[in-house]
C-alpha cells in the first residue's frame, strides 16, 4: 500500500460523501487528507499544495460537481506536467459505458461506482498502488 503519510485530496460537493471517503482512508491508515468542494476548488488546493512543497499525491474525485466536474479536473491534471502522473480515482454514480470510456481515455487510474463499500475503495486504492509501482519500475529500468 501507499506510504501512510501519502497526501490524499477528496473532492466532492456533497460533504457526507467526503466524510465517508475520509473515514475509509482513516481506517486504512491514511491521516493526511485534504478536501475540496468541487473541481475548481480541488485545482486550487492541488496548485497551492504543490507550491508549498507538500504536494497532493492521490486524488479521489466525484464526477458530478458544480463549477468544474471531476472529469474536467482529471483532464486539467493530466494536461499539467506537474500533476500528469498523479493517481486519480473517480468516484461516481455515472456507470454508463461512454463515461467510463471517457474517463479511461483521459487517464483515470481507477473508477468507483456509487454506492460502494470500504472494501471496494480499499481494493481500488491497492490496484492503483500496483499500477504506480509498475510505472515507477518501468521508468527506473
Amino acid at each position: 500500500m501507499f506510504n501512510p503519510n501519502t497526501k490524499f485530496l477528496v473532492a466532492d460537493d456533497f460533504s457526507t460523501m467526503r466524510k465517508i471517503v475520509k473515514k475509509v482512508l482513516d481506517e486504512l491508515g491514511y491521516k493526511n487528507v485534504v478536501e475540496a468542494v468541487d473541481g475548481k476548488n480541488a485545482l486550487e488546493v492541488i496548485n497551492e499544495a504543490f507550491k508549498s512543497g507538500q504536494p497532493v499525491e492521490f486524488i479521489i474525485s466525484d464526477w458530478n460537481m458544480p463549477n468544474m466536474q471531476g472529469i474536467d479536473l482529471l483532464k486539467a491534471c493530466k494536461a499539467d506536467a506537474n500533476f500528469k502522473s498523479l493517481p486519480f480515482m473517480l468516484v461516481t454514480a455515472e456507470s454508463e459505458q461512454a463515461q467510463i470510456l471517457e474517463a479511461a481515455k483521459a487517464g483515470v487510474s481507477e473508477y468507483v461506482i456509487k454506492p460502494f463499500n470500504a472494501a471496494t475503495l480499499k481494493a481500488k486504492i491497492e490496484r492503483v498502488y500496483v499500477k504506480v509501482q509498475a510505472s515507477q519500475q518501468k521508468k527506473a529500468a
